[in-house]
């Protein structure tokens, strides 16, 4: 039997590990061990998604959250280490770009393990961003790299994979299975009525967060679209909510505490337009045929913005507010299956078996 042990820690790997999970459960030969970081911590961002999305409580608990990103990694690569050491899997699975990714990753490899990465090829060219670090050092240490588009393909080229012992497959994304498998479990978030027609928005990337003018600009933005355009729906991680009161800002929005995944979808099935400057998010709204707005100088989508599905607009303020006007209530098509058609989880799986012979 074939054991794979996948690394989880933050909010989209769980999304993503679940469709990828129920694949390994319906395929020969093949077993899985769940090691979650404990990355997010918290019920909202964390148990609710192992409830909704039916995935096997870990096999592993780590519980490591919170210090600097050194910190993190730093711990999270010691206890993967010794868990590696101990089950002995004859693979590795990492999801997308987390310091749980790269702490996963790095102690596979260095007791060489083969390490297989979903999302591979992803690039913001921001060095700045921890995530361009961590993904970019992720791919230069595994041996599958599972691409969702043909864009993270040619990234790869470009890198010199061609020339190295490396398999490049472009499977599609994951995230488009979990949008089509769990579409109709969606359910409206609790806590009172929402307007009927809304602007979906998510704020949470540390190069806004961390940067007070960007943060100041993008509230004053938000605030004014509320008013003037349209109301704004946004469910807001609490790490955002309190560097806002640190600043003394005010944000005049419809709040919500975070979602699950399924209230998630709900949100993006009813809203007229999404603003993000989250990266699952952008594919999302284009999953369920809504434009997009994105909250930042770069995306690793660049086939959304190509296509006129995502607007960049930073986080400058007048920017932000007329993408919103003129997008609003648009609806964009996939009519190329940019993302693979739902197919990308078995498509992980048969490699993985086929790797493993």
């Amino acid at each position: 039997m074939f054991r794979v042990l996948t690394i989880i820690g933050a909010r989209p790997q769980f999304i993503k590990a679940s469709v990828v999970s129920r694949a390994i459960k319906e395929t020969d030969g093949i077993e899985e061990i769940m090691l979650h970081t404990g990355q997010h911590f918290d019920a909202n961002m964390s148990d609710i998604f192992f409830n909704q999305l039916a995935i096997p409580r870990p096999d592993i608990q780590l519980d490591i959250h919170g210090g600097s990103h050194g910190e993190m990694t730093g711990r999270m690569l010691a206890d993967i280490e010794k868990a590696l050491m101990e089950h002995k899997p004859d693979r590795v699975l990492v999801y997308g770009d987390t310091n749980s990714t790269l702490a996963g990753a790095l102690a596979a490899a260095k007791l060489h393990v083969p390490v297989a990465h979903v999302e591979a090829g992803l690039r913001s060219f921001n060095m700045k961003m921890p995530e361009e670090i961590n993904r970019i050092l992720t791919d230069q240490i595994s041996d599958l790299l599972f691409c969702p588009t043909n864009t993270s393909v040619r990234n790869l080229e470009n890198e010199g994979f061609a020339s190295k012992p490396t398999k490049v497959i472009q499977v599609g994304d994951v995230m488009q299975d979990a949008a089509l498998l769990f579409a109709e479990k969606a359910a409206a978030p609790a806590g009172g009525e929402l307007p009927e027609e809304f602007v979906l928005a998510t704020l949470h990337r540390a190069e806004n967060t961390d940067n007070p003018q960007r943060l100041s600009n993008i509230v004053l933005a938000l605030n004014h679209i509320h008013r003037n355009v349209s109301p704004v729906v946004l469910p807001l991680h609490p790490r955002t909510r309190k560097l806002i009161a640190e600043q003394g800002l005010e944000l005049d929005v419809r709040l919500i505490d975070p979602v699950g995944y399924f209230e998630m979808v709900w949100l993006l099935d009813h809203c007229q337009l999404v603003l993000t400057d989250s990266g699952g998010v952008q594919k999302e709204a284009f999953f369920f045929g809504k434009a997009c707005v994105t909250m930042r100088d770069q995306t690793e989508w660049v086939e959304l913005v190509e296509v006129g599905a995502n607007e960049l607009v930073g986080a400058d303020r007048q920017k932000i507010v007329h993408a919103t006007t003129n997008n609003l209530g648009r609806r964009v098509k996939d009519s190329d299956q940019l993302y693979g058609g739902g197919e990308a989880s078995q498509r992980i799986v048969d490699e993985l078996v086929m790797a493993s012979s």
